[in-house]
């Protein structure tokens, strides 16, 4: 059993919820982080001259890199202290931030979101252990935890908005020169306001598990971005099966560890599974359709950078609302019908987005997204309590683990096979005489195309239809979670 030891004194009620606030503050830093750049990507593409493969890179290795090490970086804060290693992982993404506003090369940026996503790793894992220290009442750990879940669902869809208002006036660095300030401010809060706390007994640390957790990962999501964007070669064979060679021989490690970084057991839960399966398709789901989604509303639209983050408004205010409904959805539905449907609105939001995508006003798409906020939103808010409250308290801690890094990985393999879908449809509507460029995306071919002439429309059009299939696809996978919510998650009346 592990066992969470505090090295401060309790913290008054006051206390308590101000330093909330600021693990809050650190989630929705993080979420609006992953998403912020997306609307960055027309402007850095002029700027940089990324291909496609890397302009997928740029957007999704920072939430692979995040998934990657968040099991890892979890261990080490309970070693050597969650506040310290929070606010030391906090620094670096601060410097991490510089480094990828002032890149000078594509290549450099995917390397600052790298960095990013492995301070990021650093940050994660801590605010959930902390909150649980900061809250020994079951309800007040409830609420705690249904606000942490909101800033991160809020952060997700916050994220286009902030860099549309910053792309209005700044140049595409700007979105990550932000952080630095926020960083300096919650650097000081958090040394003040947050206990620290760790694991008496840890364990010896497996570095070998945590080297197979990355090798599991990593040569998956390279091997179907490989294989959707430029089929199926040795290469994908390769890295696919290097990938699930790890991944096995990870799991069959943590089984017979003293103390496994992961305690795999806990999938045999189908309560458990299924809220982690929830959990990662709500963020899949979304990240993939926000990464293009902004590309499409400023290159196929005609929109401004703010004009598209205005636009994603609606997204946003309706996975806040959520924070109102849950508690009468979780009281009328119980847990497990309260995610399902969720999902199912999140399915009938993504078709609706499909089929209003070719609609001449953007009213008609922008209702579409309401209830597209409305389900991840409330997906988000209950599937991490649903994890927490499927398997004993001794087992939180690797519980928790396993949901954040659920939620990574479906943002990581939201772009990188939605995103690749979409490349690979855009490039079968082309007409075959199309120029190179205009092949590689639409953000390229509007650098070489003139904007009215026949090409680029034949192009913007191209787009549109690869943003529908897309669409479609993710609420096929969406509406398929749904049914194994309904199925695995218990609907007890809360």
């Amino acid at each position: 059993m592990t066992t969470y030891a505090p090295t401060s004194a309790p913290l008054s009620h006051r206390r308590r919820w101000a330093a909330l606030s600021v693990l809050v503050g650190a989630v929705l830093l993080l979420a609006v982080d992953g998403t912020v750049l997306y609307l960055a990507v027309p402007s850095l593409t002029r700027e940089l001259s990324p291909s496609a493969t890397e302009i997928l890179w740029i957007g999704d290795v920072y939430s692979l890199a995040l998934a990657g090490l968040l099991v890892t970086a979890g261990n080490l804060a309970d070693r050597f202290g969650r506040k310290k290693v929070l606010l030391i992982g906090t620094a670096a993404f601060g410097v991490a931030s510089t480094l990828a506003a002032f890149s000078p090369t594509a290549g450099v940026l995917v390397a600052a979101r790298l960095l990013l996503g492995i301070a990021a790793a650093t940050i994660m894992p801590s605010t959930l252990s902390i909150i649980r220290t900061l809250f020994t009442d079951p309800r007040e750990r409830t609420r705690a935890i249904a606000i942490w879940s909101a800033g991160s669902g809020g952060g997700i869809a916050l994220g286009p908005l902030v860099g549309g208002a910053l792309l209005e006036h700044y140049w595409w660095g700007s979105v990550f020169l932000i952080n630095v300030p926020i960083v300096v401010v919650f650097l000081v809060a958090g040394a003040w306001l947050l206990p620290e706390s760790r694991d008496p007994n840890p364990g010896r640390f497996d570095l070998l598990s945590a080297a197979l957790s990355m090798a599991a990962i990593v040569p998956l999501v390279y091997a179907v971005k490989h294989a959707i964007g430029s089929g199926v070669d040795a290469q994908v064979v390769l890295t696919a099966a290097v990938g699930m060679v790890s991944g096995f021989l990870f799991v069959r490690r943590q089984r017979r560890a003293a103390d496994p970084l992961i305690d795999v057991t806990l999938f045999r839960n189908g309560a458990f599974s299924g809220a982690v399966v929830a959990n990662f398709v709500a963020v899949f789901a979304l990240m993939g359709l926000l990464f293009f989604f902004s590309q499409y509303l400023q290159l196929v639209r005609g929109f401004s950078p703010l004009q598209a983050g205005l636009a994603e408004m609606p997204a946003t205010l309706a996975s806040i609302a959520v924070v109102a409904a849950v508690g009468v959805v979780v009281t009328r539905l119980g847990r497990g019908r309260a995610v399902a449907v969720s999902l199912a609105v999140t399915a009938a939001g993504l078709l609706l987005v499909a089929v209003t995508e070719q609609a001449p006003q953007y009213l008609w798409l922008g209702l579409t997204l309401v209830p597209v906020g409305l389900g991840v939103g409330l997906a988000l808010t209950l599937t991490v309590d649903s994890v927490l409250s499927a398997v004993p308290r001794d087992k939180a801690g690797s519980a928790s683990a396993i949901s954040e890094t659920a939620y990574e990985l479906g943002a990581a393999l939201g772009i990188a096979l939605l995103g690749s879908v979409v490349t690979l449809v855009y490039r079968g509507l082309l007409p075959s005489d199309s120029a190179p460029g205009v092949r590689e995306s639409l953000a390229s071919a509007v650098t070489v195309l003139d904007p009215v002439s026949p090409q680029a429309e034949a192009a913007r059009q191209a787009f549109t239809g690869a943003m529908q299939v897309t669409s479609v696809t993710a609420a096929v996978v969406t509406a398929v979670a749904a049914v194994i919510a309904w199925r695995t998650i218990p609907s007890g009346k809360d």
